[in-house]
């Protein structure tokens, strides 16, 4: 039996899928929730251990779903949500909570660093990519400047899923894709850049500290012994590179070739596409990520999604179908209502301190219907405000893959294909990071033990499959509606930009 694990260690939990790649189907899953230290001044982090408690709770419920026999898993691939700060000290333990990619708090540091390299300009030139709020590196400095004695104890640096990767294998390495999110690594040499981590500490000392580089097709090593009993796995499991959870999730819904984009309606959004060269940059708001794929994954990531729509739905005590059926009741545009649903700040557009606004309310159109369509729109705007980056950079966009929790909503699948003006189609298996990583563990496998050389193409076509007969065409009189509310939001943007 040819069984492979994949683990998806997000903001909100983790979850894991078992999949049989003989039979190409999805055996069994399971999840389980994390907590979040948050804070009113853009605070958000949390404790590995939860991690590592959420994978050992959502493993054992998706082996029990799948009647596997854990000794039949071959690989173990981790996804891990990007940019969070892991610290641990040199008895390898984590000094403190690690903060997350959503983390503000780290604002001023990373404007500071972003001076000291020079700016936008310096920073292509160093980095390839422009360093944003809540990549890696500005929270190293804002330990050097709020927690010294934290900062004097680092030893190792890694990711959420270096991490987790380290926990099942006991080593530390990084792979490129998840790497070109810390703002200290050369996405078009693919290598890390010593000389960016001096402007925090000229020591050498947090070069020193970086784990080593393996590409996405590598091993880590193998579960460790203890792990391999708690878990009942064979002792020659190994373990993938894994990779950040959007490098994973464009595996998981095969989007490694070009012309296909990848959106995400989770908490936060995010939109992808696959690149075989590092893409032109008309905008410093495109992350041109390397993939996990050997290629690049030019992204953007907005912030408010699903949870703003949820506090709108929380303040009218709404479940989702009354939610949905609101939103589904109220006119395209909302009614003239405009909602800029920055709770927590944004990142595309670049707002980092910004608020939510309710624009254009008045006595006749203050209704729940049009709040509730209101947030969906406002957010399902700020991916199209990413997608019009993304094809400035050369990007096709002839599909949307659709993941992510609110593409269980009819309402906003449609909308997302009007807004987009593009075809959208949702995978049969929702979690596409966590499947990703048991499909690039199923790559890293069988590259070491096959005869014959296995694409990652041939792994995706047995286990990323569509929901055809459910694709949705973009409406063309709702496109046109939906492009004079877009505009209106576009130039709300840009007013805020110049109040900021």
């Amino acid at each position: 039996m040819s069984i492979y694990l994949g683990v998806d260690c997000g903001t909100q939990g983790t979850k894991v899928v078992i999949v049989d790649l003989d039979q190409g189907r999805l055996c069994g899953e399971g999840y389980a929730p994390h907590g979040l230290i948050s804070h009113a001044n853009g605070r958000r982090e949390q404790e590995p251990q939860e991690w590592i408690d959420a994978f050992l709770s959502a493993y054992r419920q998706a082996l029990e779903t799948s009647a596997i026999n854990a000794r039949a898993i071959r690989a173990i691939g981790v996804s891990g949500q990007q940019h969070g700060l892991v610290v641990l000290d040199a008895e390898h333990r984590v000094i403190r909570p690690a903060k997350l990619w959503c983390d503000t708090e780290t604002s001023p540091q990373n404007a500071e660093l972003l001076a000291r390299l020079g700016g936008e300009q310096g920073a292509m030139e160093q980095l390839g990519l422009v360093p944003a709020t809540g990549y890696t590196l500005s929270k190293l400095l804002w330990l050097k400047e709020h927690e010294p004695h934290h900062f004097s104890h680092i030893n190792h640096i890694l990711l959420p899923h270096d991490y987790l990767n380290y926990w099942l294998s006991g080593r530390k390495a990084a792979e490129y894709g998840d790497a070109s999110g810390t703002g200290y690594f050369d996405i078009r040499s693919r290598r890390w850049a010593p000389q960016v981590l001096e402007l925090i500490d000229t020591s050498g000392r947090l070069t020193q500290a970086l784990p080593s580089l393996i590409e996405s097709h590598e091993p880590v090593g193998r579960v460790r012994t203890e792990i391999a009993r708690e878990l009942g796995l064979a002792d020659d499991v190994i373990v993938s590179s894994g990779g950040g959870d959007n490098m994973m999730g464009a595996i998981g819904t095969g989007n490694i070739r070009e012309g296909v984009v990848t959106l995400s309606l989770g908490t936060s959004g995010a939109l992808y596409a696959y690149s075989r060269c590092a893409p032109r940059q008309p905008s410093s708001l495109v992350a041109p990520f390397c993939s996990s794929t050997n290629g690049w994954l030019p992204l953007i990531c907005t912030m408010n999604v699903t949870g703003a729509a949820n506090a709108v739905r929380a303040m009218f005590d709404f479940d989702l179908p009354r939610f949905n059926a609101e939103a589904q009741a109220a006119p395209i545009g909302s009614d003239g209502i405009s909602m800029l649903p920055f709770l927590g700040g944004e990142r595309v557009p670049a707002l980092p301190d910004a608020t939510g606004s309710l624009l254009g309310l008045s006595a006749h159109n203050l209704r729940p219907a049009n709040l509730c369509r209101a947030v969906m729109e406002g957010a399902t705007f700020g991916l199209r405000y990413g997608l019009d980056l993304l094809r400035s950079a050369g990007i096709r966009s002839e599909e949307v893959r659709l993941i992510g929790g609110g593409a269980r909503s009819a309402v906003w699948r449609q909308m997302v294909a009007d807004v987009m003006d593009t075809r959208v189609v949702c995978p049969l298996i929702g979690e596409a990071a966590a499947l990703g990583g048991a499909i690039q563990a199923a790559w890293c496998d069988l590259s070491r033990t096959s005869a014959c050389e296995v694409s990652l193409e041939s792994l995706c076509e047995r286990l990323v499959a569509f929901d055809d007969t459910g694709a949705i065409q973009p409406a063309p009189a709702a496109v046109a509606a939906y492009e004079h509310a877009y505009q209106r939001y576009v130039g709300q943007v840009d007013a805020m930009y110049h109040r900021a």
